[in-house]
Order: structure tokens, then C-alpha cells, then sequence
């Protein structure tokens, strides 16, 4: 799936590319709305993140322009100015959805799931390992019958062991793929995260376990 980013806030562009581009989308950024309109005009994009406040076009004015061009792509607009009226102009001008700032990366992704599954053309990814699934669209465990719904860290968490079963993956690395490099958050929130997929492995009567490798960091395994 591939997604276009208006954002004209520089450091917020490259958080949410970066963010998006883990979570197995292409993401391409521009920093100002005349950029935003070319780039959306052509319908290349499965969606667009449209800040409103920009230099050059205004992300209304962008999103109007897009419409009466008769491009239909899913547009979310993501802006500081969150009171109703802002939102109706938004929802008027053709918006899918509109999220206001400040946000949790994990709302936004969620937010990008479900107005792509309304669009029809949203084929959310399975990921399988033994008899365990993880559904990336509504971020379930499943094993079976049974399943959890996981947070947006645990979800984010087992995504990287389901995409490298077996692979031994240490605490450190974790924590940067999935809270970044320059977090404040401390290690033990690894392990706490990793403590409650285990309860929630068992809980669906998986055979798949993460496996801990003292020194080294920790696995996904099947003893099925």
C-alpha cells in the first residue's frame, strides 16, 4: 500500500514516514500543499495524510481541488486546528477522516487501517507461523478458534518476531525498531510487553513461544 504524507512540519514528516515504512507501507513525503496536489493528483497513492496548515495551498484547498479533479483516494486530514467547525469544513471539502494533533502514532495507523478497508481495496496482511496468526489489519493473535487483541506496542512487538520466526532478536534492538532509537522509555518495557504476549500466547493455547537466549535476546519458536 502506498501512502502520500502533506506535512510541512519537518521532524513530524519524518516520524510518521518512518513509522509507516515499519508498519510495511511506501510512503512518500512533501512539505507544502502546490507539492502535495501533484503528487495526489495523479492517484498513484492508497491514501493521503493531509496536514491543513501548509505554505503554498492550504490542505483544504488541496483536498477541494483533488475532488473537483474527480480523484477519490482516502483522504485523512491531520491538522492542530481540531474544533467542529474546522471539522465540517474538512468533512465538507471531501475528507475520509481527520485526526487532530497532537496524536499516537498507534491511532494514526489504526485511523489508516480502517479508512482503507472502507474504500474496499484493503487486503489487511495474515502473518502465520506454526498454527499462529497475527492479523495486521485488526491486530489479533489467533490460534485456532481463540484469539487476543493486542495493544498497539504488543501488536507492533509480535509483528517483528512473526516476520522473523526463529531469528533471535535482542532486548536493545526491539526497543529501538519499536519505541526508537531516542526514546526515554527503559529496557524493562520490553520485557514487560514480551511478559504479556507469553500470557496472552497461552491464554489462545498457542504451541508457538518466545523463547529467551540468556545474553543473547529472544526468539520466536513452534513446538507444535
Amino acid at each position: 500500500m502506498r501512502l502520500l504524507i502533506a506535512e510541512d512540519e519537518l521532524d513530524l514528516a519524518e516520524v510518521l514516514t518512518a513509522f509507516l515504512e515499519k508498519n510495511q507501507y511506501t510512503v512518500d513525503a512533501v512539505h507544502d500543499g502546490a507539492a502535495a496536489l501533484d503528487y495526489a493528483v495523479t492517484g498513484a497513492y492508497d491514501a493521503v495524510i493531509l496536514d491543513i496548515m501548509m505554505p503554498k495551498l492550504d490542505g483544504l484547498e488541496v483536498l477541494t481541488r483533488l475532488r473537483d479533479a474527480g480523484v477519490s483516494t482516502p483522504v485523512m486530514l491531520l491538522t492542530a486546528r481540531g474544533e467542529k467547525d474546522d471539522r465540517v469544513a474538512g468533512f465538507n471539502a471531501g475528507a475520509d477522516d481527520y485526526l487532530p494533533k497532537p496524536f499516537a502514532p498507534d491511532e494514526l495507523l489504526a485511523r489508516v487501517r480502517a479508512m482503507l478497508r472502507r474504500t474496499g481495496d484493503y487486503k489487511p496482511t495474515v502473518l502465520r507461523f506454526g498454527g499462529l496468526e497475527l492479523d495486521c489489519g485488526s491486530s489479533t493473535l489467533r490460534c485456532g478458534e481463540r484469539a487476543e487483541r493486542l495493544s498497539g506496542r504488543e501488536f507492533q512487538v509480535m509483528e517483528l518476531f512473526m516476520r522473523s520466526p526463529r531469528v533471535i532478536l535482542s532486548a536493545e534492538r526491539i526497543m529501538e525498531r519499536v519505541w526508537g532509537w531516542d526514546t526515554e522509555a527503559e529496557i524493562n518495557v520490553v520485557w514487560v510487553h514480551i511478559s504479556n504476549l507469553r500470557k496472552k500466547l497461552a491464554a489462545i493455547g498457542s504451541a508457538v513461544s518466545i523463547r529467551a537466549s540468556r545474553g543473547l535476546g529472544y526468539s520466536l519458536e513452534d513446538a507444535g
